[in-house]
């Protein structure tokens, strides 16, 4: 006897198996990968307690991100060895609401689809989607990295609403530390429309007749992550891949900026660390923080060099 279609697909043809074939798209998920095997497990132990990591690098080393800049403003694509993420910024003039009057609005997104792994759905949002969400807004929102009083255009009545996207387009490890450096070197390198105000009317400029203007930023963190293994052998890993994330016991992000402020310190999963554990780690991340900031510095110098404003 044949099953009739739901309510929610219309589509179905008579007869059929009660879905229409977009329907059955969307129920169709890719398989999942294998877990680790247990000669896998053991292998990656005993190379880390010997400090040797699968890909070459040493343990507190970070794989060389590499910053590829798109032919608009605030479009940056980020890899940090196969893990790639494309970061952009749009904005828009809205108006601002009632309890902050003189303060612009930034929003972020992020996308984990399984075009970046099979581990991921698209129609939920994963837990790793979340922390990389909630971890995203602590980063670059809640630490005031953009002056939010430098998008008021008009008190109460007109303000730039800034929107960060976050596009994972392939997940080999490591996934929030190259989102979060995306989505920062994203907001260095976006330049919004020039404003005139002339009492209540607001004019924006074409970037054909004024030059954009650059955002007013306070300070630019980076995230680093720091992956622990059940063993107490075994020494954390910086920048840890797939493998190393998935065998880890717990990881620690911490985000900050060159100036050693600290921003955010997120710590996931079971694994206890000493207070003095937590501070020689936070002591390592301003060094390569330091790092980042002089590799971001230079990618956009070099960019804007090449790049032409034209104002008539």
């Amino acid at each position: 006897m044949h099953k009739r279609a739901p309510a929610f697909c219309s589509a179905a043809r008579p007869g059929a198996s009660g879905f229409c074939t977009r329907c059955l798209f969307r129920r169709a998920r890719m398989p999942r990968p294998a877990s680790p095997s247990i000669p896998e497990k053991e292998f990656l132990y005993s190379s880390l307690k010997q400090s040797l990591r699968l890909d070459g690098r040493n343990l507190l080393e970070m794989r060389a991100p590499t910053l590829t800049f798109g032919p608009e403003l605030g479009w940056v694509e980020c890899a940090l060895g196969k893990t790639r993420v494309i970061a952009q910024v749009d904005a828009k003039m809205v108006k601002p609401p009632p309890e902050r009057p003189l303060e612009g609005i930034i929003s972020i997104h992020s996308e984990l689809s399984p075009m970046a792994s099979s581990e991921y759905d698209s129609g939920r949002p994963s837990d790793e989607e979340v922390t990389i969400t909630r971890m995203l807004d602590k980063v670059l929102r809640r630490s005031d990295v953009v002056d939010k009083e430098s998008l008021c255009v008009l008190a109460g009545q007109r303000v730039w609403h800034l929107r960060l996207t976050i596009h994972c387009l392939a997940d080999a490890g490591n996934m929030l530390d190259c989102a979060c450096l995306a989505g920062v070197v994203a907001l260095r390198h976006f330049r919004r429309p020039e404003v005139e105000v002339v009492g209540d009317e607001v004019t924006i400029h074409h970037p054909s007749e004024r030059a954009p203007v650059p955002l007013s930023m306070h300070h630019t963190p980076y995230c680093l992550t720091f992956a622990y293994f059940p063993e107490t052998s075994i020494l954390p890993v910086l920048d840890p891949s797939h493998l190393e994330e998935t065998l880890s016991a717990g990881l620690l992000s911490i985000a900050l900026n060159a100036q050693r402020e600290l921003c955010v310190v997120q710590k996931a999963g079971g694994v206890p660390l000493a207070p003095d554990e937590i501070l020689r780690i936070v002591g390592i991340a301003v060094d390569k923080a330091k790092e980042l900031d002089k590799t971001v510095e230079e990618r956009l110098k070099e960019d804007w060099a090449g790049r032409t404003v034209e104002v008539r």
